[in-house]
């Protein structure tokens, strides 16, 4: 679905590259997370891909085509959300919606069922001036899906939300994929791409350390230990054991067999930890 080589790209005025150089694929259907802290370049790459950033260098093409080459049409068969909600305040939601699907020439959803996917069917004639960051979020979420796009741009999709509505988010994205669609998320949280990207890639610097699946990554990068906690003498007590010939492990079998457990886990590292190690940065 996108393929990018040898990507450079310098904001007019500076001297020095924002993105030196990185190079990445998507495969069609997949959910790529793009994850690094403020001004790591995820935002400038995404706009480039987008279209918005025109002079950069090396090759980035986008349903085998190059992004230099593509015409208006392009537009037609990607759905964007930024991370900053971008929508008429004087509208209603959906006002909104109506006036952007306008927009399109081809098939587009009923706003109503993108309203009532997120919960703000109820609010769909409040001017979206009266509307909170998380009723703007979830709005801005569904415009990008209005156009029945075969590739969505997400930034920062779950920023502001309530766990619940975060959830919702969440899920819908897994649905999208489920319905053959490609998504490229941009974030630096790291929980969303852990519980919804097939493969993530670390970028600090205009520069990609690492890509993997979120699975992979912590596998290899994990402890081979078990931690077990347990109570003892009316206190919590831990201990931890290779998981190596762990079924065989005397010291293993016997705790469990005597002890109240109250947690077994495995010692995987987190992606936070991972991304640290990686990059030598943190995510702030």
């Amino acid at each position: 679905m996108i393929e990018i080589k040898n990507l450079k790209y310098t904001y007019p005025g500076n001297s020095e590259e924002t993105i030196h150089g990185i190079d990445f694929h998507i495969e069609k259907g997949e959910i790529f997370g793009f994850l690094g802290p403020s001004g790591a370049g995820k935002s400038t790459t995404q706009k480039i891909i987008i279209g918005i950033l025109k002079q950069y260098a090396g090759q980035v093409q986008v349903f085998g085509k190059e992004l230099r080459d593509q015409k208006n049409d392009y537009y037609e068969k990607i759905g964007v959300e930024f991370e900053f909600p971008n929508l008429y305040t004087k509208l209603t939601a959906l006002e909104n919606l109506r006036f952007f699907a306008s927009l399109y020439n081809g098939e587009t959803e009923d706003p109503l069922r993108l309203l009532e996917l997120v919960g703000l069917a109820d609010d769909a004639d409040t001017r979206v001036a009266g509307y909170s960051k998380g009723m703007k979020m979830r709005l801005n979420f569904i415009r990008a899906l209005l156009n029945k796009p075969e590739l969505i741009f997400l930034d920062e999709p779950t920023s502001g939300l309530d766990p619940v509505n975060a959830k919702n988010i969440k899920n819908l994205i897994l649905e999208k994929r489920a319905e053959g669609k490609t998504v490229f998320l941009t974030t630096h949280n790291m929980t969303v791409a852990d519980e919804v990207c097939d493969r993530v890639a670390f970028i600090v610097d205009g520069q990609i350390r690492l890509i993997d699946s979120p699975r992979e990554l912590k596998i290899r990068n994990g402890k081979k230990n078990v931690r077990v906690e347990y109570r003892q003498n009316g206190s919590t007590m831990t201990r931890e054991f290779a998981m190596k010939n762990i079924g065989s492990n005397t010291d293993f079998i016997d705790l469990i067999k005597s002890k109240e457990i109250e947690t077994i886990h495995t010692q995987e590292a987190s992606l936070e930890d991972i991304f640290i190690q990686a990059t030598g940065r943190s995510l702030k």
